[in-house]
């Protein structure tokens, strides 16, 4: 069925599956995301799964694409994808799909438990998280042993920033649009820059994170941090929040400000503010980034990959996606040739630019 097909049961039994699971509870996993997506892309699906009681035993979102070709829900820019099932489910991955007349079902962000697809993952990431279940001061004390000069040197850019542009100050959950604007503008700026994709040039991307920014649920809301010198935003960050888990999602900064690395300096508000919060855990996102190295305490495990039907239109699947999926492997596993890839990609950045 369409995601807004979805009743009142079937959504609250949705979110107690999830809390029988025992993952990490992200908002991306719960059923406020996939709705959100189906009020922009069309494509958008759920499979209800029964259990024999007549009680829905699982449910499983997903975008569906030509020929059958199936794509996790908000791919691309999704970051925890996967199956919603009861613990005694006795599915396979090949029954599923058929019953959702799929011949593939591609994911790139899929979480660690989801024993159904990991199997039939082609690579494995880390997922860089902060932990701050036992409060700020402990996360401090980590930084402090672990990262003396960062966390020096970080702190004392955040002071010189003070005295230069104004006094530094920090909304963890800013509800006027306008910041709302300046962020996704920052980001559009960076994507350009580094020679990216601009993701908000797509209208669904844009859409679903001005839907997230107003909703307002338990397992998940979208939370706008920013950070203030005088009355200017310098960074800013949009991200979605469970009772427990911090997604972090889109940052971005002023580049006029970059010497003060004003993005460090929200993540560590972030992080503090949070913890005050009753949020445990900081998930950073897949992907390699000094940043995230500075600020993580551990990794959570993601994959990519699919999982595909046997046929003829699987081999089809392969021929189109694997070449190029293999390619950017190669290079991401290579520090070398990543580095002559970022360095086209920024030059590309500055010739559009021009």
């Amino acid at each position: 069925m369409r995601p807004g097909e979805l009743d009142t049961g079937e959504i609250d039994r949705w979110r107690e599956l999830r809390a029988l699971s025992g993952a990490p509870a992200n908002p991306f996993m719960e059923p406020e995301f996939t709705l959100a997506v189906g009020r922009v892309r069309p494509g958008a699906r759920v499979a209800v799964v029964g259990d024999g009681s007549g009680a829905p035993g699982g449910f499983f979102p997903y975008e569906r694409g030509p020929l059958g070709q199936g794509r996790a829900i908000g791919y691309g820019v999704s970051d925890s994808q996967g199956a919603v099932l009861s613990p005694e489910h006795t599915l396979t991955a090949g029954e599923l799909l058929r019953a959702c007349s799929l011949t593939s079902w591609e994911f790139d962000n899929l979480e660690a438990d989801q024993t159904l697809f990991v199997p039939e993952a082609a690579e494995e990431f880390d997922s860089p998280v902060i932990d701050v279940g036992q409060g700020y001061g402990a996360y401090e004390a980590v930084l402090r042993a672990g990262s003396p000069k960062f966390f020096r040197t970080t702190t004392a850019k955040e002071r010189r920033l003070a005295r230069q542009a104004g006094e530094v100050r920090f909304v963890f959950d800013e509800r006027d649009p306008a910041a709302l604007r300046t962020l996704m503008e920052w980001k559009s700026a960076q994507y350009r820059r580094t020679g990216r994709r601009d993701r908000f040039a797509k209208e669904w991307i844009s859409a679903l994170v001005r839907r997230l920014a107003a909703d307002r649920t338990p397992g998940c809301s979208g939370v706008l941090s920013v950070l203030y010198a005088g009355d200017r935003p310098v960074a800013a960050h949009f991200g979605l929040r469970s009772r427990t888990v911090l997604s972090c999602w889109f940052p971005a900064y002023d580049t006029d400000f970059a010497k003060f690395s004003p993005g460090l300096i929200l993540h560590l508000r972030m992080a503090e503010a949070a913890a005050g919060a009753g949020i445990a855990l900081l998930d950073l996102g897949r992907g390699a980034a000094e940043y995230k190295d500075a600020l993580k305490t551990g990794d959570l495990r993601v994959y990519e990959g699919a999982s595909v039907r046997r046929g003829p239109r699987a081999a089809l699947y392969r021929l189109s996606r694997e070449p190029s999926r293999r390619a950017h492997s190669f290079v991401r596993n290579r520090p070398k040739l990543a580095g002559y890839a970022q360095r086209a990609l920024n030059q590309v950045g500055r010739l559009r630019d021009r």
